[in-house]
């Protein structure tokens, strides 16, 4: 899964010296929260709605409506914007991005390719990303079961899934290594995963959850 694939392509930008009151109004017009600022072609930062309220006047500012409205067409989207903000290539895994934006506390990457801007992803998109890499719009059953933290653990839980003739939708596994046991986390392609389960506790496996999706 790659950001190419989530991203959006072409975003809207703006330029550095738009008044803050402009910006404001492509992102309500657009229901957008962030714009990639630009200087010509070249991507010289990004605007969030919040930078945005961050250098606009107090609501309770004793400047009359016609000082207000003077001061805010003198701002413009350069003295808002996050300068020079972190990127990432298309060809990034999604789970770079969701990294990157985590441990930067930021809601978008502006996505870049030799040098040009060729789209943004955001934290909706990872979202997005997620739910397909767990199949959650597929009908089915969700199944934890506690594992022994060892090798070929994986391959056993597996082979007896396939005995039982069913498809896995989707599979995580939560086994920190200095730990000596773990979670798997299974979305079967079944709707009676009865037999399935008995097979496994008899193999020793504990079922922890077992929840129906649709």
């Amino acid at each position: 899964m790659f950001v190419g694939r989530y991203m959006t392509a072409n975003p809207l930008t703006v330029p550095e010296n738009m008044p803050v009151q402009e910006a404001e109004e492509i992102m309500r017009k657009h229901k957008i929260r962030r714009l990639p600022v630009v200087k010509g072609e070249k991507l010289v930062g990004i605007v969030t709605e919040i930078d945005l309220l961050r250098v606009s006047p107090s609501s309770a500012t004793s400047l009359s409506m016609f000082e207000l409205n003077y001061l805010l067409s003198r701002l413009q989207v350069k003295e808002a914007m996050t300068k020079n903000p972190r990127t990432i290539s298309p060809e990034a895994t999604i789970e770079e991005a969701a990294l990157i934006m985590r441990e930067n506390n930021v809601g978008a990457l502006p996505v870049v390719e030799n040098g040009k801007l060729v789209g943004i992803i955001t934290e909706s998109d990872i979202f997005d990303a997620y739910i397909d890499l767990m199949g959650l719009r597929k009908t089915g059953t969700r199944v934890v079961i506690d594992v022994e933290n060892r090798l070929g653990v994986l391959a056993e839980v597996t082979e007896v899934i396939k005995a039982h003739g069913v498809n896995i939708i989707s599979l995580a596994c939560q086994c920190k290594e200095e730990e000596t046991s773990g979670e798997v986390v299974l979305r079967l392609d079944t709707q009676d995963p009865k037999n399935l389960l008995a097979e496994l506790e008899k193999r020793g496996y504990r079922v922890v959850h077992v929840t129906g999706w649709s």
